[in-house]
Order: C-alpha cells, then sequence, then structure tokens
C-alpha cells in the first residue's frame, strides 16, 4: 500500500554501517524530526551521525497529510488552562518558528510547497469555538471566526489561521539530504551508556537523540506509561472538490481535508491502536454520499503518538539521564513539531536553551487523566491470554479485520500476518 507521497517522489539511498565509528551527536530514527536534527546539525558545522533501521522516512513520515502549521486542533484555550498564558505562548511560538523555518527552506527545496490558509471546525459546540478565540487573544495571535465553509455538511464555525502551508514531505526530504551523515539499514539493538550497537558496528557518541516516533528505551522516562498510539486512515479522490486552504473537525475523530492538485485528500476513520475502528470505509461512505463522481486513487494509514496533555515531549529524555534527548508524541502534527523538536534540539546540542523549550519538557508532571486510561488498557491487555504477545512488555495482541495486521492496545507495535514487525516501539518481530 504506497501513499500518494511514494508516487510523486524520488526515493534516496545511503550506506549501511560496517564499522565502529565515534561521532558528537547519533541521531536515532529517520523520520522527518531526525532527518531535521541531522540538516540543521549540519547547516550549524556540528558533528553527526544518523542512522536508520530501514530506509529513511519508511515509517510514519510517508504516510501523513503533509499539513505545516501552528494550528493543532482547539489546543490554545486547552494549554491555558493547564499550563498558563506563558507556557501556551511558548507553544504557540515553537511552532509560528517552524512554520517560517520551513517557509525559508521550501524556496529552495522543490516540494509541491503551497501557502494554504488552516481552519478548525465545529459540528456542534461553537462555545469551544469561542473559548479558542479568545484564547487566542490573550496570546496576541490574529485568527479569525467564520461560519461559512464549503464543506458539503453545516459547521457552527471555524477558527481560521492565516498563512500556514502544505507540502510534499517526501520531495522535501529529497531536497535537503543529499549530503548528510546517514546510515540505513542500521538499527541500533541496545544502548551500552553513550555507545549503540548495531549490526554492523558501534557507534560511540557524546551525545544521544532518540528520534524513533515510539521511544525504544523502557527504563527510563516512563513512555510506555505517558504515550499510546492512535491510527488514522485517509483517501485519495479524483473528481472530487479541490478546494482551496485546509480543514479539520475539532472533534478527534472527525475528518480532515486538505487537495494536492486535482485531488481531495479526506482523513478520518480513527481509532487507538489495537481497538476496532471504521477505517477507510467511513471515507468511502462520505465520499459516495456528497461526492458520488469521486474515485478513489490512493489509500493509505498512519499512526500518531499520542501523549498524556497534547503537548510532545522534546528535550532530556529524563530528568535522571545526561547526555540522552528524545522527541515524541508529536499528537496528529508531526510536521511542524517535527521542525520545532529539531530547533529546540539542535540548540541543545549546542549548549543553547530556546526560550519556548520549556513547555516541552519531558519531564513534566504526568498526572492527567489520560494516565488511568493508558494504564489500564496495559493492564487489561496484559491479563488478557492470548497466545499472540508483543515482544514489547508482553501484551496481548488483537487481529485488525481492516489492515490485517496484529496490533497492540497497550503502546502501538504492530506486526504482519507472519510476525514481521512495522511499527514499534517493539524492536523485533514476532517469534514462531
Amino acid at each position: 500500500m504506497n501513499t500518494l507521497w511514494e508516487q510523486t517522489a524520488e526515493r534516496t539511498a545511503f550506506p549501511r554501517l560496517n564499522t565502529d565509528i565515534k561521532t558528537d551527536v547519533l541521531i536515532i530514527g529517520g523520520g522527518m524530526a531526525g532527518i531535521l536534527c541531522a540538516y540543521l546539525l549540519h547547516q550549524a558545522g556540528a558533528d553527526y551521525t544518523l542512522a536508520e533501521a530501514q530506509t529513511i522516512c519508511s515509517g510514519v513520515t510517508r504516510n501523513t497529510t503533509a499539513k505545516i502549521t501552528s494550528q493543532h486542533g482547539l489546543i490554545y484555550d486547552k494549554l491555558i488552562r493547564r499550563f498558563g498564558t506563558e507556557r501556551a505562548g511558548q507553544y504557540l511560538h515553537a511552532n509560528e518558528a517552524a512554520l517560517q523555518k520551513y517557509r525559508e527552506l521550501c524556496q529552495r527545496v522543490p516540494c509541491d510547497f503551497e501557502i494554504q490558509d488552516a481552519y478548525v471546525y465545529s459540528l456542534h459546540s461553537r462555545e469551544k469555538l469561542e473559548q479558542e478565540m479568545a484564547a487566542l487573544q490573550k496570546l496576541d495571535f490574529p485568527a479569525a471566526f467564520t461560519e461559512q465553509l464549503p464543506l458539503p455538511f453545516p459547521v457552527v464555525g471555524a477558527v481560521k489561521f492565516k498563512k500556514q502551508a502544505q507540502f510534499n514531505p517526501l520531495k522535501f526530504i529529497l531536497g535537503i539530504t543529499p549530503g548528510l551523515h546517514i546510515y540505513e539499514h542500521t538499527m541500533v539493538r541496545e544502548l551500552a551508556g553513550l555507545t549503540a550497537v548495531t549490526d554492523g558496528g558501534r557507534i560511540t557518541a557524546k551525545k544521544i537523540i532518540v528520534a524513533t516516533h515510539f521511544p525504544f528505551l523502557n527504563k527510563h522516562g516512563g513512555y510506555f506509561l505517558k504515550l499510546y498510539q492512535h491510527r488514522s486512515y485517509v483517501i485519495a479522490f479524483e473528481n472530487a472538490p479541490s478546494w482551496e486552504s485546509m480543514y479539520v473537525d475539532e472533534a478527534q475523530n472527525g475528518l480532515s481535508f486538505r487537495h494536492f492538485k486535482k485531488l481531495l485528500l479526506i482523513g478520518g476513520g480513527g481509532h487507538r491502536t489495537g481497538k476496532h475502528g471504521s477505517g477507510w470505509q467511513e471515507l468511502r461512505d462520505f465520499a459516495t454520499q456528497c461526492y458520488p463522481g469521486a474515485v478513489e486513487t490512493y489509500r493509505w494509514a498512519t499512526q500518531d503518538c499520542m501523549s498524556l496533555d497534547g503537548v510532545p515531549y522534546i528535550g532530556p529524555y529524563s530528568a535522571k539521564t545526561e547526555d540522552l534527548y528524545v522527541a515524541t508524541g508529536f499528537n496528529k502534527w508531526g510536521m511542524s513539531s517535527s521542525m520545532a523538536a529539531a530547533m529546540i534540539l539542535c540548540d541543545l546540542m549546542q549548549g543553547t536553551k530556546p526560550s519556548f523549550a520549556e513547555v516541552f519538557s519531558p519531564s513534566r508532571s504526568i498526572w492527567r487523566p489520560q494516565l488511568a486510561v493508558n494504564a489500564f488498557e496495559s493492564a487489561v491487555s496484559l491479563l488478557t491470554p492470548t497466545a499472540r504477545r508483543c515482544p514489547h512488555l508482553g501484551c496481548a495482541l488483537k487481529w485488525n479485520k481492516v489492515e490485517h495486521t496484529w496490533d497492540c492496545p497497550c503502546h502501538g507495535s504492530r506486526f504482519t500476518k507472519d510476525g514481521r514487525l512495522i511499527d514499534n516501539p517493539a524492536t523485533g518481530g514476532l517469534k514462531k
């Protein structure tokens, strides 16, 4: 199942590690976040190495809808209530800086980059939209409220962010990776202090960044409790309206829309990984009802790491680890969050700390309602008798009838029917 982006971008190729090496900074993981870390460190003249277990952007990055925006649902009212105006402002500042950095880079990289307005709409709650507008006013951000959208269903309103963006992520990667110090097919099997052990050799570093989507080290940071994974689905349709702008429902399981040339991309059907969901059928039913002449041309699914409070974890891996860093929990906003993470981590690698880094601290309080949900799901799964267990922490796997995979409801690892690993945090396939 190839995505639209894979069909419209060339592939890159980097060597496999076959000797022991030393580096100042080791980046583990070659998705968008890891590659942007490598790119910014390269531009700064730093000594770094990136190790990718398979090929770069072969995981979650290739499955994105590729919206670049500082509008992450109705998040700013929530952030002010949870953290205060200062921290909410840091989050906005970080994502606006990320958006601006993409604007600058994409001027030099052919990647179908387009400036587009972004809208978060609600089907039922005007009050939520008004609260978000009030929050953005406190943050002195020029959002706008509208009641009129070109969507084929009524809404009570929408919050508009002007001049956001969308692009082709794999074309972007193709444009920024030449010359970067990347090793593909180089899985880090374990960390011995600041030495990474791979099948081809050892990489000894002074600092390590873990950018593996879901962190693979369980003994630090508690990420197995702080994160869960959420699947959602996308179909690209021909012969459907190709609107300007980007749209997303404020409800987690609502629909999202963007265009790519003459295609309309509709996303939705989401559910916690390992749980049942409507998948692509919900999107097909919607298109049949609203756009009966639409033709399905591409379909794919993606998986997002969801944090406890809606904010990514970017910075020191834990309060007890030195020279070990992480970037994870991007929720459903991986493009802007990847750039924000790279900007923060690049500075930290060079001994400085951006003013907006504090809100993303991985060591912030974990006492959020989602923690109890994650703990409950893990307990139920661990106590469920089944022959198929996840090698990550032993949870019972569930059969995904839509995608024909074994999925872990605890932490989101996924496996093919015959046990091959698809998605981490597991680091290997199922034992036969």
